[in-house]
């Protein structure tokens, strides 16, 4: 069994997206020019700006950006686990949307308690339950036990988890100073990189 390892996730990633890196490609443009125009028709259509925000502007934005995000997991594993027969289908998944949806309400709230707190317990909320998503939409799990086996996974582990969205971090800033144009490339990687990182950190805690 593999253990955890920034590098080996990311390099997973790398090696993931050389397969298939226009069908990867164009999956993330997708998602990323559907969500920025119906974020800009409803900005339109509500009247909401920055100067004046909208509050039902901003609950169907946060609504769009549920749904991209349970999009973006799903893709994500279906084309770490079977990149072959992955399709630009696997990118809609609204059937997971409420207990996603309430998976980020608790998550939400237990990080603001966190940091209300101190800074560091709100880092380690948000260490602990990162991959509660993934548990929603890969097991179809609700809100409180996707974020019990997300804390579960990361046990342990967490310290390392940081180091590694912090070189994730790292990536897709450095994506983003190659005239932008990087993060067609980096984003994809680090998605894969993270669904890998999920897969592993499933199985060392199935077998612990």
């Amino acid at each position: 069994m593999d253990a955890f390892s920034a590098s080996a996730s990311i390099r997973f990633g790398w090696e993931t997206f050389k397969k298939r890196p226009w069908f990867l490609i164009g999956a993330f443009l997708l998602v990323t020019v559907i969500s920025s125009i119906l974020s800009s028709i409803i900005n339109q259509s509500t009247g909401a700006d920055a100067a004046h925000p909208n509050f039902f502007a901003f609950l169907v934005n946060m609504a769009v950006n549920v749904f991209v995000s349970i999009g973006m997991i799903s893709f994500a594993l279906k084309a770490h686990d079977h990149l072959e027969t992955a399709e630009l289908s696997d990118l809609w998944r609204p059937q997971f949307f409420l207990n996603y949806l309430g998976m980020t309400v608790l998550l939400f709230i237990a990080a603001v308690i966190g940091f209300v707190l101190l800074i560091v317990p709100g880092f380690i909320v948000l260490l602990m339950y990162y991959f509660a998503g993934y548990f929603v939409v890969d097991r179809s799990l609700g809100p409180i036990n996707a974020m019990k086996e997300s804390a579960r996974i990361t046990k342990g582990h967490r310290w390392q988890l940081l180091g590694f969205l912090g070189l994730i971090l790292l990536l897709n800033i450095l994506g983003l100073l190659a005239f932008i144009v990087g993060l067609l490339v980096t984003v994809p990687v680090t998605f894969l990189a993270v669904a890998h990182a999920y897969r592993t950190l499933s199985k060392m805690a199935a077998t612990a």
